[in-house]
């Protein structure tokens, strides 16, 4: 199954143009700004070293854009062995335009010869790594959230056993303090300030985890409809880097970061 899945949407990347994919990447049908000017390509995989860089034929070193390597040793391990089974097959690559501090391309590829492979669709769906905007404002691949959901909900790879961390469990996301982490509970407040708004999940003077939001990601959830009478009272997921600050908090680069999980969603403006 989950072949097919990686599968098929790899056949979707290639079919429908790499245009066409990064229509399909974003809400709406229109890439973020942060996601424009992707170059289309050709490379090829040599090998994978250690927190899934990739060491391409061309000399180049990349990075699969969305997907954040496991802390694990043993998890990381299996998600490099899934990714290094690739090495050898041509891909169709989408390239962000500039590198990154470390010298890295981010990057989409797909497998091009026999059936084709969306590398990062396959390691979310397999559960071998978490999605995650990274240093981006923006995540690119919004679809590969449903992926990561099928996964979680059906046990697989890193999701075995190990649901998002519930926002109350105060203990658990102190000692994740540095790691990244994907937190689930009720916004109780929300607080609006002239930098940050802040998603409170815990009644006033009780302990409970933070999520604080930037002023422009704040921007772009508003027009989204994730006001803050719209999040009050509503069961949501974050995902961030867990930083100890008055009790534990994420802060959250990316609007995608966070996920309604009420069956009745945001009012639209």
């Amino acid at each position: 199954m989950r072949g097919r899945i990686a599968a098929g949407l790899g056949l979707a990347f290639l079919a429908g143009g790499l245009a066409g994919a990064a229509a399909a990447a974003s809400p709406r049908g229109r890439e973020p700004p942060a996601c424009r000017g992707r170059i289309a390509g050709q490379d090829r995989i040599v090998s994978v070293a250690a927190r899934g860089e990739l060491v391409l034929a061309s000399g180049r070193r990349g990075r699969l854009d969305g997907v954040r390597w496991p802390d694990d040793p043993a998890a990381a391990e299996a998600a490099r062995a899934w990714l290094a089974g690739q090495a050898g097959r041509p891909l169709a690559t989408r390239e962000a335009p500039d590198a990154d501090r470390w010298g890295r391309i981010t990057l989409d590829a797909t497998t091009r010869d026999g059936e084709p492979v969306d590398l990062a669709a396959g390691l979310v769906a397999a559960g071998l790594v978490q999605v995650d905007a990274g240093e981006s404002d923006s995540l690119c691949r919004p679809g590969l959230l449903a992926l990561e959901d099928a996964a979680r909900r059906a046990g697989q790879g890193l999701w075995a056993g190990t649901p998002p961390v519930p926002t109350e469990d105060v203990a658990r996301l102190v000692a994740l303090a540095g790691r990244f982490a994907v937190v689930e509970g009720r916004v109780r407040n929300v607080g609006e300030r002239a930098r940050r708004t802040y998603l409170n999940f815990a009644p006033f003077g009780a302990d409970g985890a933070t999520v604080t939001v930037s002023k422009r990601t704040w921007r772009i959830m508003l027009e989204r409809g994730f006001s803050s009478v719209a999040l009050r009272g509503r069961r949501v997921r974050a995902r961030g880097i867990v930083e100890l600050w008055r009790g534990p908090t994420l802060d959250i680069g990316a609007a995608e970061m966070i996920e309604m999980l009420d069956e009745e969603q945001a009012p639209r403006r």
